[in-house]
């Protein structure tokens, strides 16, 4: 079939021009527990603020009198040139936020030719989103407990041709969210009367759900004992997963797996350095979005030394913390190669269903064009040049 190119004009909706206008829209459309499940951080959200804010005191310079054609921001990133670069970061029980929503953002993300990261514990699966994306899409994987397990989820994700294996790091424990705590979204899920009346408030959303049906662990479904209730479903997940990442899980994963391998949730130079010396090929810089560690640095902070110091022996790529194109432009001047995002995706979604995996591409696509333009940069790998610096 291959990929339909997409124009800008054909996806961009003028009633949302901005990230902050689709994330107004999402929180009167999808109920409270599943907005704050998408909106909020960890503890008292101070990392999660932290992100944004300080990702925005990056400062870009301006060359207006430098000769200047064309902007473009193609990237070739392992081996494949991507139209934008930036892509949808991996995001847990999507299909709770909006129903169908991976499969929406992984046609968008495909339509325009930009990367689409499945999460383990996500509500589609690996064999259908590889299909949706002809063997483009990425994996994230939460290491399993068991070798068994691991080794049928690779043999999955090679016979779907997915070319990248994201190895999540950074959730040795379940963040603590006092918001989803309070929702009974903690593991077992809990349907309360309170929560049934926010449900009933949001027809459209209640509609889809019906229509797709109940959000499960889609992934995990050929794993699970025949009619597990929810109560039983905490102590699976609790069972099957094995949080925390050592240099002696990844060597036999690194053994197994033939495509490229990038470590995701990395927030030092230490463990940068590790990465390197086990032979992967990627780290995200991350803070899990700010749900896990409230007392961290936000990401750009080891963003830039990380990229400074290693930007020439391994990739280096970003998330948590970005909601627009020069958000990315920044970024990508601090040092990344390449960006993902989460929420604005979702916002996207949970406001404009089916359109608004296109609509979030095109903002974003539209403003960091519009950066590279006015500052005259001309390539995404010249951002560093227009960095001034703290």
């Amino acid at each position: 079939m291959g990929r339909i190119p997409k124009s800008i004009q054909d996806s961009f909706n003028p009633k949302y021009p901005s990230i902050d206008d689709l994330r107004e829209r999402a929180k009167k459309k999808i109920p409270k527990f599943a907005f704050e499940y998408l909106d909020g951080g960890c503890n008292e959200d101070v990392n999660l603020d932290k992100n944004t804010r300080e990702v925005r005191e990056v400062e870009l310079k301006p060359y207006y009198l430098t000769k200047h054609t064309k902007s473009s921001m193609k990237t070739t990133l392992f081996g494949h040139e991507y139209d934008a670069p930036f892509g949808v970061a991996p995001i847990g029980l999507q299909g709770l936020m909006w129903p169908n929503s991976p499969e929406i953002l992984a046609k968008a993300a495909f339509d325009y030719n930009v990367p689409f990261i499945l999460s383990t514990v996500t509500t589609s699966n690996i064999e259908r989103v590889g299909e949706i994306t002809e063997g483009k899409a990425w994996f994230q994987l939460y290491h399993p407990a068991k070798d068994s397990l691991r080794d049928d989820i690779i043999k999955r994700l090679e016979v779907a041709e997915y070319p990248v294996l994201v190895l999540l790091s950074d959730v040795p424990t379940f963040g603590y969210r006092p918001r989803d705590i309070r929702n009974g979204l903690a593991m077992p899920p809990r349907m309360s009367l309170k929560n049934m009346i926010q449900i009933l408030g949001r027809p459209e959303w209640a509609m889809q759900t019906l229509k797709y049906g109940q959000p499960n662990f889609a992934n995990l479904i050929p794993y699970m004992p025949k009619g597990l209730d929810l109560k039983q479903l905490g102590k699976f997940m609790n069972d099957t997963f094995s949080g925390r990442l050592n240099e002696e899980k990844i060597k036999p994963i690194r053994d197994m797996w033939k495509g490229k391998i990038v470590l995701k949730g990395v927030a030092s130079e230490e463990d940068t350095e590790k990465a390197i010396k086990l032979g992967l090929d990627g780290i995200i810089v991350s803070n899990h979005g700010g749900r896990q560690l409230d007392a961290g640095q936000s990401t750009i902070k080891p963003l830039v030394p990380i990229a400074e110091n290693y930007g020439d022996k391994i990739k280096v790529m970003m998330d948590s913390g970005l909601r627009s194109g020069p958000d990315i432009a920044r970024a990508l001047a601090s040092g990344a190669e390449f960006t993902f995002l989460g929420r604005s995706f979702m916002y996207g979604v949970c406001a404009l269903g089916n359109q608004g995996g296109n609509h979030v591409i095109s903002i974003l696509k539209t403003q960091l064009q519009q950066v590279m333009e006015q500052v005259c940069c001309e390539k995404v790998e010249d951002f560093p040049n227009h960095l001034i610096p703290k």
